[in-house]
C-alpha cells in the first residue's frame, strides 16, 4: 500500500528537463524530474542530479549548467538522456547543439532552455542539488510555449534509467 506521501507525488505531473553541463575536458547530460523555480528576486533555479548519474560527475566539475525543455514532439530526446548513460553512450553526437556559454552545450530541438551559473550545492540524499543563477537562455521559437507543450513526469515514466543502480 502506498504512504500518504507516494500517493501525493503521484498525483504531480511536473514537466521534466534535460540538463547539460561541460567541465573542459566532457560533456553530460541528464534527464530530470527534480527541478524549479525557488526565487523570484533575485531569480533562482534549483535542479536535482542523481549521484549514480555520469552528469553528476561533469555538473560537479562544472560552474555552468543548461536546462532545456524537451517538446511533446520529441521524447526520443528524453529517452536518450534519460534511458542511456554517459558512461558508455556519447550523448551528443546524434543530436544537434550548440556551444553556449563556458562551453556548455545547448540542445538545438529543445523548446526553450536557459543558462545558469551555478552559485550552490546541496546534498541532501541521493540527488544533489545544483542552485543557478540565469545568466542567459533561449525562449521558445513560436513565442510562449503553452504550459502542456513539453514532456512532463507521466510522459517518461517508462524510461528505464540508464545510470547503474
Amino acid at each position: 500500500m502506498d504512504s500518504p506521501f507516494d500517493t501525493f507525488t503521484a498525483l504531480l505531473d511536473p514537466p521534466v528537463h534535460v540538463v547539460t553541463a561541460a567541465d573542459g575536458a566532457e560533456l553530460g547530460g541528464c534527464l530530470v524530474g527534480f527541478a524549479g523555480q525557488c526565487s523570484i528576486d533575485p531569480p533562482r533555479f534549483v535542479v536535482w542530479i542523481s549521484k549514480a548519474n555520469h552528469t553528476f560527475g561533469v555538473a560537479s566539475r562544472s560552474d555552468t549548467l543548461a536546462v532545456h525543455l524537451i517538446p511533446q514532439n520529441r521524447p526520443e530526446l528524453a529517452e536518450l538522456f534519460g534511458g542511456r548513460s554517459g558512461d558508455s553512450v556519447d550523448k551528443f553526437a546524434g543530436v544537434a547543439w550548440t556551444v553556449g556559454p563556458s562551453g556548455v552545450p545547448l540542445l538545438t530541438d529543445a523548446e526553450a532552455c536557459f543558462v545558469g551559473r551555478v552559485i550552490d550545492r546541496a546534498d541532501w540524499g541521493d540527488h544533489v542539488g545544483f542552485l543557478l543563477e540565469p545568466v542567459g537562455g533561449r525562449t521558445p521559437r513560436t513565442g510562449t510555449a503553452a504550459p502542456d507543450t513539453s514532456l512532463t513526469l507521466h510522459d517518461v515514466t517508462d524510461i528505464k534509467p540508464g545510470h547503474p543502480a
